[in-house]
């Protein structure tokens, strides 16, 4: 019998890291292996499915950009259209996943299931994860009702929706795990929960080749609001504020935000909290807003897109 098809985006990350030393899981090169070791590591896989691979390069991820992105999304969209594959799996590093997630979720109109995954530990560590979370993502992939989820994460046997995930911890193995963007679970796949699908724009991928500035300042007690002006300086088309608690707006910041909105550049207003959301104030504007329940990495690409795509700055926002 035929098997179904997936295509393994690779795109390094530490699920393709080596240690030096398997005892010391903390040292290590992300982005060693390529994608033929990694199935070669999990030789389950192949009984499961007929792995296409492709490998746009082999990174850490804290070295992607938005050009990655967009070269990743591009690779997701002529599988989504191509009859032959079944679904769709990427390998991407944990640093940044929710960024390169949370954009193919709003590039990328699913016909098949889209599942991104990672891992905590290198691949030649003791008890490393990668190889498992590999394996459930493949088996996430092949299962038809993930289709219509959107873009979804798999690790340590939990599956996320792309547009609420987080990283919350730096070194756990249950590093997505401490906010509220789990939906289901693996070995066998079931769905507890069904995200709220997001606005999606995958028509503007065909014209897309970059993406505008736009800057994410962390705003601590005592911030300057100079930090803003200067972001205004260098060209930011687009702001995010990450704020204490629920995107309370230091007073100090209101004349910086007021001048960048003179200057029709958006400012949105995050929270640095892990979960919860930023509720709307009363001094909202279509140019100036709350994230909702977007952390700070999401808003920065809702606003991104938006602005790219000459949309209303709140279009890709919950």
């Amino acid at each position: 019998m035929t098997k179904p098809r997936i295509l393994l985006i690779a795109t390094g990350g530490t699920i393709a890291g080596v240690a030096g030393d398997p005892l010391e899981p903390s040292r290590y090169r992300a982005g060693s292996l390529d994608a033929d070791a990694l199935l070669k590591g999990v030789p389950q896989i192949a009984r499961l499915a007929d792995i296409r691979v492709c490998q746009p390069f082999n990174l850490d991820s804290s070295d992607l950009g938005p050009e990655h992105w967009l070269r990743i999304a591009r690779e997701v969209a002529d599988a989504m259209a191509d009859g032959s594959v079944a679904g769709v799996v990427v390998t991407h590093g944990t640093d940044t996943l929710e960024e390169t997630a949370f954009l193919l979720d709003r590039l990328i109109e699913p016909s098949k299931p889209l599942v991104m995954t990672c891992a905590m530990r290198p691949a030649n560590a003791l008890s490393a994860d990668g190889p498992s979370n590999l394996l459930r993502s493949v088996e996430a992939a092949l299962t038809p009702t993930v289709g219509s989820l959107g873009t979804v994460v798999v690790a340590n046997e939990h599956i996320h929706a792309a547009a609420w995930l987080r990283k919350g911890d730096t070194q756990a193995l249950d590093a997505f795990d401490h906010v509220a963007s789990r939906i289901g679970r693996c070995g066998p796949v079931q769905i507890d929960a069904r995200p709220q699908l997001p606005a999606r724009a995958p028509e503007l991928l065909a014209t897309l080749d970059r993406l505008p500035r736009v800057d994410v300042l962390w705003v601590g007690a005592g911030s300057d609001a100079d930090l803003l002006r200067a972001s205004l300086d260098r060209g930011a088309r687009g702001v995010v504020l990450a704020l204490p608690g629920n995107g309370t707006l230091p007073a100090a910041w209101r004349d910086a935000v007021a001048e960048a909105l003179a200057c029709h550049v958006p400012v949105v207003r995050a929270s640095r909290c892990c979960t919860g959301t930023v509720g709307a104030g009363p001094a909202d504007t279509a140019q100036s807003f709350a994230a909702g329940r977007l952390g700070p990495a999401q808003a920065r690409i809702a606003l991104m897109l938006a602005i790219s795509a000459a949309l209303p700055a709140r279009h890709f926002f919950p």
